[in-house]
């Protein structure tokens, strides 16, 4: 197995430079995905790893090995398309064997190699059957098979699951890991699915306009977003935005945006940011409570009326207007909230992050965050 390194990597198609400079070391035995939105530049990153794109600029490493120069036949890697790309005219034992083949192994070793593999993914009795005669579910089985029959020192997948149905993804998702951890190998995982990630990645890299925005763990990038960018792409529903400024009002510090105002806890009242400066400050919507007034023991609320109701199963996602602002709230379906309901919102003011509204960059993390 090995390491993945990637030195100041850029790419450019004429002017347009689709990465910059991107930085990343991946650990061996490691679980990298890639994230972002479309045209962010993680396929094309995944595709100069291959080998199946030039490198404009910087260096690649797997292992000790630069392999700028390499073919992909060389490079001790083994990718996954999102197209799955079988042969169509192979049986599955075809599809799976066929690069052990071309790479001039007994037919002893293949054929156990490639048994091997199939008992791995459980699809042993599907060895004769054409890709035409599987389900999404089993193609993409067989796709992993022929990567993993090779035994490389790093699997690439580029948006592996985005063909199949929500509930397969899901089921194939968890395949995933439970794969990564018995076969303990370093994986590279594109995807635009930002939930896809959070569950999937050891760490998570996000990327937008090919610059690398945050790497960290799904708990650091959750709770401790370094941009705007990141809290709000990473989570679903995304974090609340709400423009203002802090002001000291009773010798307290608190978040102001017209009539709304947001006493800060401690650890906030702290932040060495001007008074009057314009900020976001960003609430994610399990971190309010929404409820109709009925005692003096609630926490401090705001006045806002429900402008739409989302049913979710268990849970509902209720959208307010509160002084020309909207607000997103999770809460339990079982509340009964309705369009056009005046009800009152508190926030929990441990959870509160706040970003320069200019830079969009982080002031502080509040909670299990930074200063």
């Amino acid at each position: 197995m090995a390491s993945v390194t990637l030195q100041s990597v850029t790419k450019r198609f004429g002017d347009a430079t689709v990465v910059n400079e991107l930085d990343l070391q991946i650990d061996d035995k490691e679980f990298l995905v890639l994230v972002g939105p479309s045209g962010c530049g993680k396929s094309t990153t995944l595709r100069m790893l291959a080998g199946l794109e030039e490198i404009t600029d910087g260096t690649v490493l797997i292992g000790d090995r630069i392999v700028n120069e390499l073919p992909p036949r060389d490079r001790d890697i083994a990718m996954v398309f999102q197209s799955y790309a079988l042969y169509p005219h192979k049986s599955v034992f075809g599809n799976l064997a066929f690069g052990l083949r071309n790479r001039g192994y007994p037919d002893a070793e293949v054929r156990q190699r490639v048994l091997d593999v199939a008992g791995l993914l459980e699809i042993t009795d599907l060895l004769e059957r054409r890709p035409r005669q599987l389900s999404g579910g089993q193609r993409q089985r067989v796709a992993l098979g022929r990567a993993i029959v090779r035994e490389p020192a790093v699997f690439l997948m580029d948006e592996p699951l985005s063909n199949l149905d929500a509930q397969l993804r899901v089921t194939m998702r968890a395949e995933l890991i439970k794969l990564h951890r018995r076969l303990a190998t370093t994986v590279v995982y594109v995807t635009h699915d930002q939930v896809e990630a959070l569950t999937m990645g050891t760490r998570i890299a996000v990327l937008r306009g090919g610059v690398l925005e945050q790497i960290g763990t799904a708990d650091e990038l959750y709770n401790a977003p370094t941009n705007v960018f990141v809290a709000g792409f990473i989570g679903s529903p995304a974090m609340n935005f709400i423009p203002g400024n802090l002001q000291t009002a009773d010798g307290a510090t608190v978040f102001a945006a017209g009539p709304l105002l947001v006493p800060l806890a401690p650890t906030a009242a702290a932040a060495r940011t001007p008074g009057g400066a314009e900020i976001l400050l960003g609430i994610r919507p399990e971190h309010l409570e929404l409820h109709r007034r009925t005692g003096p023991d609630l926490p401090p609320a705001h006045a806002a009326e429900i402008v739409f109701v989302e049913p979710m199963g268990g849970e509902a996602l209720v959208g307010l207007s509160a002084g020309g602002t909207e607000i997103v709230v999770r809460v339990d379906s079982r509340q009964q909230f309705r369009t056009g309901d005046r009800v009152e919102f508190s926030i929990d003011p441990d959870q509160i992050h706040l970003f320069d509204a200019r830079t969009g960059r982080a002031i502080r993390q509040t909670g299990r965050g930074q200063q």
